[in-house]
């Protein structure tokens, strides 16, 4: 009898029972709830860690006694059980596309690697055999516990999981900035401003304080912002160009710009030649700039049109807050690649 290719195994298994609403326990919205909160939520990340919890028969041709699915699969295996066993499919998911619903489940320590060592027909961590088709996954221990942990308990039990790694923290830092970002979404300019003070300016400007900030259509610069002003050293007189955030580092006594753009007002050549002027009048011999957008999509849609980015700047989406930008210019020197 003729052996039968992986796909039309997984179209049989199919056909034996119906696909559990629960495997180990689990449901599919928990996985999500849990994925989501570490901003990894997509639908076919979702699918590759329920896949990974199947105790049922393990797909590899010759597994050791017993062995479950969720003991190791390999890419294809896992791409089967996604686009054949859960969406009820006729084929797997494109094995090309792994970077996007395996890779970054791999970086956070959420899956494992592990490799069907022939010999001893046992599992064992890691791939040691390189594009070997005995190379699989499996859920890391530590992150199935926080799916089975009671609803009150696993959003905890996933913080602790979170700090013990900085890319985890990154992520989880990332969902609950787009999380404030969604619910911000209608408050505009405004809104923006106070992502940038809370979310960006912690992060990445360690030191600095805002001492003004022009987030409302009322007195420009109001009675709270004088006396910060002042006790940083800096006067404003007529003509001045304030920007939307001006913070000032007291140990250092440098200052840095953030523009919030949601329209427009990007750190310019015009923008930091003004504010550069105004720090040296106040006898600052440093000043830092970020233009921050909202999305991807508004920072795409203004540089795509404008190109106005000030070389030696800085660039926040807010959307993906974990990382900032500098903007760079060609010197028109070029160095020999080694």
């Amino acid at each position: 009898m003729a052996k039968l290719d992986l796909q039309s195994r997984v179209r049989a298994m199919k056909t034996k029972a119906p696909f559990p609403s629960k495997l180990q326990g689990i449901t599919k919205k928990r996985v999500r709830a849990v994925l989501k909160m570490l901003d990894l939520d997509s639908l076919d990340m979702v699918d590759t860690v329920y896949a990974l919890l199947d105790k049922r028969e393990s797909l590899f041709a010759k597994p050791p006694t017993d062995a479950c699915f969720c003991d190791g699969a390999t890419t294809a295996h896992i791409g089967a059980h996604v686009g054949i066993l859960q969406r009820k499919g006729n084929s797997k998911l494109d094995r090309e596309g792994r970077d996007y619903w395996l890779k970054p489940l791999q970086d956070i320590g959420a899956i494992e690697k592990v490799y069907l060592d022939p010999d001893s027909v046992k599992f064992l961590p890691g791939h040691l055999k390189a594009k070997s088709p005995n190379c699989g996954y499996k859920l890391a221990d530590d992150f199935v516990e926080i799916l089975k942990a009671s609803r009150s308990d696993w959003p905890s039990r996933l913080e602790g999981w979170s700090l013990k790694d900085n890319r985890r923290v990154r992520a989880q830092h990332q969902a609950e900035t787009i999380k404030k970002a969604a619910a911000l979404v209608g408050s505009g300019h405004a809104g923006l401003i106070q992502l940038c003070i809370e979310q960006y300016v912690p992060k990445f400007l360690c030191g600095y304080q805002a001492i003004y900030t022009d987030d409302s259509d009322g007195d420009r610069i109001t009675d709270e912002d004088e006396l910060k002003l002042n006790e940083a050293g800096i006067s404003i007189e007529l003509g001045d160009a304030m920007p939307d955030v001006l913070l000032w580092n007291k140990d250092t006594d440098a200052l840095w710009v953030i523009e919030a753009v949601t329209s427009d007002g990007e750190v310019d050549h015009h923008k930091v030649d003004q504010i550069q002027r105004l720090a040296k009048r106040c006898g600052k011999n440093e000043v830092g700039f970020t233009t921050a957008y909202p999305t991807w999509k508004v920072a795409a849609a203004r540089q795509g049109k404008n190109k106005n980015i000030e070389p030696g700047t800085f660039l926040w989406i807010a959307e993906d807050s974990s990382k900032h930008f500098r903007a760079e210019a060609f010197n028109g020197i070029v160095e020999n690649q080694k």
